[in-house]
């Protein structure tokens, strides 16, 4: 059995009845097409990007094997390079039972494979997915948001970043950022060399690293900002898909507002190294609700998902906020 009045079978969706209507994710057009949109602006970016790169260079080999190798690197090894940042580690059913029959539960109604499920022992209470797609994805979540969070608020954290795994956009947001760490790591590169050698080059070879740093700048400045606007809305659909499938939007605000309360009173040394890894986040490692920042925050308000969270309520003509009555 799954929830409630749901019988699971391998390798079906559940019989639930009435909520066989909100039994799999559902398709999120705008959410694709803002996706394909900026996969296609930053595609463009990366072929003048590298071209100009070729072309002050002057050895095409040189660059396209090192942005090739490093973009595999980057697609093929993300999820473990974040686990490994926040120390997550995978665990088995016998260790954390309750984690593992919530994302069976989730992942039987969505009819979507299981991912690889990790804990991170880390206070500030948070959770991510990753991963290139659903067949080698990991969720990870903290043991400050276990120890936080009401069973159901638990399952609409569970569920919104399932349906980043759903759709696929864990891998598209791995991809595009891919661009601003190149860009970023040859300003930074650039930016050393001149510091500690630039007096031992000749005019021509400091003309040719100012204008290599110039262009790595401004892909970097133009990638960041497509990247957080598509980063922003990618939160909205992912706390949409979850409101729906669990079709309990009140318990996910529920867990929203208490997580980011709690994040606020962290002292900000020991978000530093999570802020980071903020686009793969249920909320922000941030501390603070942005002001003029949150046009360039990897994550909409609280205000905004709130509001949007009590819309699908009013619509799904939810009675009552779970574990509240």
């Amino acid at each position: 059995m799954g929830p409630a009045g749901c019988t699971l079978a391998v390798g079906r969706v559940p019989d639930c009845g009435v909520m066989q209507m909100q039994s799999r994710f559902r398709s999120d057009r705008r959410l694709t097409v803002r996706m394909t949109v900026t996969m296609f602006l930053l595609g463009l970016l990366y072929v003048a990007f590298v071209a100009a790169l070729i072309v002050l260079l002057k050895s095409w080999l040189l660059v396209v094997v090192l942005v090739a190798a490093m973009f595999v690197a980057q697609f093929w090894f993300s999820d473990r390079i974040a686990m490994f940042a926040m120390r997550g580690r995978v665990v088995e059913r016998e260790e954390y039972p309750e984690l593992h029959a919530v994302i069976d539960r989730l992942c039987a109604i969505a009819d979507m494979p299981k991912p690889v499920v990790a804990v991170s022992e880390m206070d500030m209470p948070n959770a991510f997915a990753t991963g290139r797609n659903p067949d080698h994805a990991v969720v990870c979540v903290t043991t400050g948001l276990l120890r936080r969070l009401e069973p159901a608020e638990l399952e609409g954290v569970l569920a919104h970043e399932l349906s980043h795994v759903a759709h696929k956009d864990v891998a598209v947001i791995t991809i595009a950022s891919f661009l601003g760490v190149i860009a970023g790591l040859i300003v930074r590169f650039a930016f050393y060399s001149q510091l500690f050698g630039g007096g031992r080059r000749d005019q021509n070879t400091a003309a040719v690293f100012a204008v290599v740093m110039a262009v790595s700048a401004a892909v970097y400045a133009i990638s960041f900002l497509l990247i957080r606007a598509l980063s922003r809305y990618r939160e909205l659909a992912a706390d949409r898909a979850a409101a729906l499938l669990t079709g309990r939007p009140s318990a996910l605000a529920s867990a929203l507002t208490k997580v980011s309360g709690d994040i606020a009173r962290i002292p900000t040394k020991d978000l530093r190294t999570a802020q980071a890894f903020n686009a793969f986040y249920f909320t922000p490692a941030t501390g603070k609700e942005p002001g003029i920042e949150r046009y360039f925050s990897t994550h909409p308000s609280l205000e905004q998902r709130l509001d949007q969270l009590g819309r699908i309520s009013a619509e799904l003509g939810e009675a009552a906020t779970p574990g509240k009555g």
